[in-house]
């Protein structure tokens, strides 16, 4: 008897989850693995560059004031653009006038107008961030997406669809906030006579490239959730993402706690909340006693709500992590990418009457392994904004030196339409090539094109054939853009990039 007690308060771990799933739970996984998503990229034959099979080995040390930095930006949509329709909202019109038509079509397509306000602000961000790194007009601006039309990160590229090197960013919206995350690499850029920047015909990974992503999670969207507890408990809901986390990560949501916040406020630590971690259903009412002798007495809601915000801590970091190369949700290697050591920020305080919203705790301490291996060249933050907001920032690369810096919250019209008009930037430290020759080449129409040796780490295929694995990347690719096929000169296998980074 003494041995399963000690065994319940000192769970070894791991264990594998061999409960049988509940229809109701197997119903809401294949809900989930259904979602719009993207799918894995074929990933680009190699180029040479040590860095198809190895990360960086040696940091990036620039010198004078070119030093790369890390841009991060926020924007609140919830009161932008009043009304039930984003066509005849005030101001939207010559909001939707700064984007492509293409996206224009997109934004004004969104059922809702809240989703419709986020993804026209997104559009806009993104924009004003390349004016600013690059110094080119706001209509000069172009982007497009690496390795999925749909779903590809999206990147600067030049007037015939070449990527720029020396800028990355990537944005997230959620519930009416909108993050952008950017890397200017302070990069010389080459200039055609014409005045446009040239980007490179075939992109290539150096020892300074730097890759980020962003995720925005709201942890009060708990209708699905709440819903899905009452009947399953918590660990029902938590075994819904088995495709997503790794058993040991689901463990320690499930019985494992950082704190839990009372009704008048207190910060109950683990440590005074005990065994009573362990449960995992609502309606029930919890007691406990502090160090200091307090005894507090708490519905098993507020637990429930303290594991909920652990779990979408850990969604957060994930989401942004993988976003760093526009990985998809369904990558091969999801569950090997675990995060220890991991924190839910506490909240701040929401916006009341003319006061604007509080940002949180913010916690920067995590730890990455993919494969079981430490990786050593990525910095995350998660920052809590509100009551129910997280913000998780991740930068990989070349980032010795580099931090991740707080958000600076934008104003629409003085901070990013202003760029619009502005149409004389110039950035001192790029320089104009007037004799060099116009490279005549064809745009690029393959998504595939625009990924770096760097970025296609992250993706693999997953196509099983009995030809050689170049034949299958070489077809896939032309077959993409939608050119013959060369045939197999016996080029040899391609040496596919160690996952362990």
């Amino acid at each position: 008897m003494a041995t399963i007690v000690q065994t319940l308060i000192h769970p070894v771990f791991p264990r594998a989850h061999t409960s049988p799933v509940s229809p109701f739970v197997a119903k809401m996984k294949q809900q989930f693995l259904s979602l719009d998503i993207p799918l894995p990229a074929m990933p680009l034959m190699g180029t040479g560059h040590s860095l198809w099979d190895h990360k960086p080995l040696e940091p990036y040390l620039p010198s004078g004031h070119d030093e790369p930095e890390i841009t991060t930006w926020f924007l609140d949509t919830r009161e932008l653009w009043p009304g039930e329709n984003i066509l005849t909202a005030p101001g939207a019109a010559e909001a939707l006038a700064l984007v492509s038509v293409a996206e224009q079509k997109i934004i004004t397509t969104k059922m809702f107008i809240a989703d419709a306000k986020m993804s026209l602000a997104s559009a806009l961000l993104k924009r004003a961030f390349i004016t600013k790194v690059l110094g080119v007009s706001w209509k000069d601006v172009k982007i497009a997406r690496k390795g999925n039309e749909k779903h590809g990160k999206p990147c600067a590229v030049d007037e015939y669809g070449r990527p720029i090197e020396g800028i990355d960013f990537n944005v997230s919206h959620q519930n009416g906030l909108v993050a952008l995350v950017g890397w200017d690499g302070r990069r010389r850029q080459r200039y055609s006579p014409n005045g446009h920047i040239m980007g490179v015909l075939s992109p290539g990974a150096t020892p300074e490239d730097v890759m980020v992503g962003i995720d925005i999670v709201c942890v009060n969207e708990r209708e699905n959730a709440m819903s899905t507890i009452e009947q399953e408990g918590f660990d029902g809901w938590v075994d819904i993402y088995d495709a997503v986390f790794s058993d040991e990560e689901r463990w320690t949501m499930k019985y494992d706690v950082d704190y839990v916040t009372l009704l008048d406020g207190t910060h109950l630590p683990a440590k005074d909340v005990g065994r009573n971690d362990r449960v995992l259903k609502r309606n029930q009412s919890l007691t406990c006693v502090t160090q200091t002798g307090r005894e507090h007495t708490f519905p098993s809601e507020l637990l429930i709500d303290a594991k909920l915000r652990r779990f979408y801590t850990y969604f957060c970091y994930k989401e942004a992590y993988i976003k760093l190369a526009g990985e998809a949700l369904l990558a091969p290697w999801l569950k090997q990418l675990e995060f220890f050591n991991v924190r839910s920020p506490k909240p701040g305080v929401v916006a009341r009457c003319s006061t604007h919203g509080t940002w949180g705790e913010e916690v920067d301490d995590v730890e990455v392994k993919l494969h079981g291996r430490v990786v050593d060249d990525v910095k995350m933050k998660i920052q809590a904004f509100e009551e129910d907001f997280m913000i998780s920032c991740a930068i990989q690369g070349a980032i010795h030196g580099l931090t991740i810096p707080a958000f600076q919250k934008l104003d629409l019209v003085l901070d990013v339409l202003s760029c619009a008009v502005d149409e004389t930037l110039d950035r001192k430290d790029s320089f104009m090539d007037m004799q060099a020759e116009i490279i005549k080449a064809p745009e690029v129409q393959c998504p595939d094109h625009l990924l770096s040796p760097w970025e296609s780490r992250y993706w693999t295929s997953t196509r099983k054939s009995t030809s050689s694995p170049m034949t299958d990347l070489r077809i896939c690719m032309h077959a993409a853009c939608n050119t013959p096929a060369a045939p197999d000169i016996g080029c040899g296998e391609r040496k596919e990039p160690d996952p362990s980074f």
